[in-house]
């Protein structure tokens, strides 16, 4: 079955040529959007191929320009459409380095003690955060630096953290 992973949402357009504005999730722009990368637009649950022609960033978001759509009345139908890269176009990452949706439904152990389930991951700017869910459906936020992370096994979905005093008392 073939896999694609989310990188943004096309969140309107720009001038008349065709630029698409995309609100990005990825931490590769330079690669995901550089000239002739392939992506794929989510329009009503058909994956439609298209390659990138142009790239820049301007006012925090991505606008991109696809080969064969170079007029605003083409793209208009992608507009709140998500923007995905296929699984054979992504790339190894050094070690210590994760996907967000490696990390999605990992379980997270303090010890031997099971807190939750990571739902989510959010960045404020300082670092990457995981959401977790615990079991009685309370929320807390786990920075993703190494001071409480103390290992991460994608193969068996777990995480194990360190925890310092007020972590976890920290819920939503």
């Amino acid at each position: 079955m073939t896999k694609y992973y989310s990188i943004g949402t096309i969140v309107g357009t720009h001038a008349l040529k065709g630029e698409v504005k995309i609100s990005s999730t990825t931490d590769f722009r330079e690669e995901r959007y550089k000239k002739g990368s392939r992506l794929f637009i989510n329009k009503d649950n058909e994956m439609i191929e298209v390659k990138v022609q142009n790239h820049r960033f301007h006012k925090g978001n991505d606008l991109v320009l696809f080969e064969n759509y170079n007029d605003i009345n083409k793209v208009l139908p992608f507009v709140n459409c998500e923007v995905f890269v296929h699984e054979d176009d992504l790339q190894p990452l050094a070690e210590n380095e994760y996907y967000y949706h490696e990390l999605f439904d990992c379980e997270v152990y303090y010890q031997d003690e099971y807190i939750g389930i990571v739902t989510d991951i959010v960045n404020y700017g300082a670092s990457d955060i995981l959401v977790v869910k615990k079991p009685n459906d309370k929320e807390v936020m786990i920075p993703f630096v190494n001071d409480f992370i103390i290992d991460v096994d994608i193969k068996n979905k777990r995480i194990q953290i360190e925890v310092i005093e007020g972590l976890l008392e920290n819920e939503n």
